[in-house]
């Protein structure tokens, strides 16, 4: 078993790569970044929007991010379709976090399903993790069913959290 930060994983599937960024990806990126519907359902201080230049976040992904976070490409027939990430990594207790945010024109499509469950074989099975978590906005309906497609349980509904809104954001606690 390897610890969780060695390397950059290649996470192969049916129809999904999951694989590192780069300058290929930044058109994809900032399509991503700009995406009001993408982000209406996260929080404000994700990686991928703190520098306003993609291409300078893209050059940061794999140094500055990757102390708190590990963010891959995921990519369907070869064309970049969003990010999935595996952040919060307590070492003392084996577990981490996860999330997903995908192109609009992706959604619908089991990418996000297919994507995750690829995270999932890769912690348990490659890494040593023990424990899997996520958030979702509550209103986030499409993401609970890719948690739950995925064998994720719903264990706190709407706590507030701080996501860099205004005000607390009603969030739903799920764990695997």
């Amino acid at each position: 078993m390897r610890s969780f930060f060695e390397k950059v994983p290649i996470l192969t599937g049916e129809r999904v790569t999951l694989k590192a960024v780069d300058m290929s990806c930044a058109d994809g990126m900032r399509e991503l970044v700009s995406s009001v519907s993408v982000y209406q359902y996260l929080p404000t201080f994700l990686f991928e929007k703190k520098y306003n230049d993609v291409g300078y976040v893209i050059s940061l992904l794999y140094d500055e991010c990757i102390e708190e976070s590990l963010i891959l490409g995921v990519f369907s027939g070869g064309e970049f379709c969003g990010l999935a990430e595996m952040y919060g990594y307590r070492e003392e207790l084996h577990k981490i976090s996860v999330g997903y945010r995908l192109l609009e024109r992706f959604w619908g499509k089991g990418i996000a399903t297919e994507a995750l469950g690829l995270m999932v074989s890769y912690l348990y099975g490659q890494t040593d993790m023990e424990i899997i978590t996520a958030s979702t906005m509550v209103e986030n309906k499409a993401s609970a069913k890719v948690l739950i497609k995925n064998g994720f349980e719903l264990v706190v509904h709407a706590a507030d959290e701080d996501w860099g809104y205004e005000r607390p954001t009603p969030a739903d606690k799920w764990i695997r």
